[in-house]
């Protein structure tokens, strides 16, 4: 069986949490898209992790993988792999390769990152400066530098230097240095160490996909994010719904295959772009402070909203979600009235879709339906029957509006507090 874990909204949904309750029947848990630019926070017990490159499933000693639909900074990731050993987690060539064709992010995109905000001025779109655009446009513009060509020193200088004569005028222009010679001694350096987790991926996860084994696919971002498909131009780099995992991957079987759609109870966005249901007031602060809402990688605080059914709607459509898991309903446990977005009204036009014509983004109205708050405690309950009735009368309501059943509603961050409704995680 075959499972992918979506986020339909702008990220920060909850997927950490629900890859780790599946990956402890997972034979693989697979990275397929974005870089160190997306955050999981997972908590066992008393202790939190925060991952932005490793899978998951790593906390579990389960085989991880990153892809080669991800960009993938190798400093970065060596860093993450130090601070597990701290935690007694090891990472080693049992429990995680990586996709020989995978790209690096070099110290020069991370300059790149920077001076592209120069360009851009206000128009602030969200990025995490952290190199990932201009790995990606390194890579579509068949410049970049792979995990693969680190073995060879001479390959390597080569590619160096033409990637830096490429990108030479620019760091001209906003006077910014970087030293081609380092880049290339500290590549050499963790080449032998990075290469011993390598792997024609492919060709790993068709054999056991084909053997039957039970692969999850981790996505990092949310679907409204995706470069073609989400908010554009305040999207990510990479295509962030459910398809990028063929490509991501080069997995081939699409049979046997559950899509999850982690969907949070309201919503939420970190940096600029379009957000029609954001709330400015008393409420959006309560949901901000109630649902610890700061950015596991950004530490930025995120915007915060009412739940956009339109948005969710769209984002399924998308994918091809086949169950919903609804996460952090005690977040709304305090308050005595919920609205839900049913519609957007643009310009005396009602639309039942998120459009995305960029110039209708600051036009959007939204339409409310509204639902009466329940008004007590739902942390940490694991049983449907235990939830108030207002609750449920929310869940039922959304689960029609999104025209999409919600399998598994979160609780909490613990594993222990979630409901399974429709028993699927029980039957995983």
């Amino acid at each position: 069986m075959f499972y992918t874990i979506i986020g339909t909204q702008w990220g920060d949904e909850g997927k950490g949490k629900i890859v780790d309750w599946l990956s402890s029947k997972a034979d693989l848990i697979v990275r397929y898209q974005g870089g160190n630019n997306a955050g999981h926070t997972i908590k066992v017990g008393k202790k939190i992790y925060k991952l932005n490159l490793l899978p998951s499933g790593i906390i579990k000693n389960k085989k991880c993988a990153i892809g080669n639909g991800v960009v993938l900074d190798p400093w970065a990731l060596l860093n993450e792999i130090k601070k597990l050993k701290k935690d007694k987690i090891i990472v080693n060539k049992k429990n995680f390769v990586i996709a020989d064709n995978v790209t690096l992010i070099l110290p020069i995109h991370k300059i790149l990152d920077e001076i592209n905000e120069t360009i851009r001025g206000k128009k602030e779109l969200g990025t995490t400066k952290k190199g990932i655009g201009p790995a990606y446009e390194d890579k579509v513009g068949r410049r970049a530098i792979r995990l693969s060509d680190i073995k060879y020193p001479t390959l390597l200088k080569q590619k160096i230097n033409n990637l830096h004569k490429f990108h030479e005028s620019k760091l001209q222009m906003y006077n910014k240095k970087i030293s081609y010679a380092k880049t290339y001694r500290e590549l050499i350096s963790m080449s032998k160490y990075l290469n011993s987790f390598s792997v024609p991926l492919w060709r790993l996860i068709n054999k056991l996909g084909n053997s039957k084994k039970t692969i999850v696919f981790e996505g990092a971002q949310g679907s409204m994010l995706d470069i073609d498909f989400g908010t554009y131009p305040f999207v990510t780099s990479s295509n962030t719904i459910s398809g990028q995992i063929f490509s991501g991957t080069g997995f081939s079987i699409r049979n046997n295959h559950k899509i999850l759609g982690i969907t949070k109870a309201y919503t939420t966005r970190v940096g600029s772009g379009p957000f029609p249901s954001e709330l400015f007031n008393e409420i959006g602060e309560y949901l901000g402070t109630k649902g610890n809402e700061f950015g596991t990688v950004t530490k930025r605080k995120r915007r915060c909203g009412w739940f956009d059914s339109v948005l969710v709607k769209q984002s399924i459509k998308l994918n091809g979600i086949t169950d919903i898991i609804l996460t952090k309903l005690d977040v709304l446990d305090e308050l005595k009235d919920i609205r839900v977005c049913v519609g957007y009204k643009i310009k005396n036009k009602i639309y039942d879709y998120f459009p995305y014509d960029e110039t209708l983004y600051n036009e959007i109205n939204p339409i409310y339906k509204n639902f009466k708050g329940w008004m007590e405690p739902t942390y940490g309950i694991s049983s449907w029957n235990n939830l108030p009735k207002n609750a449920k009368i929310y869940i039922k309501g959304l689960e029609k509006l999104i025209d999409s059943r919600i399998s598994v509603v979160s609780t909490g961050p613990d594993r222990k507090e979630t409901i399974d409704v429709k028993k699927i995680l029980m039957r995983i």
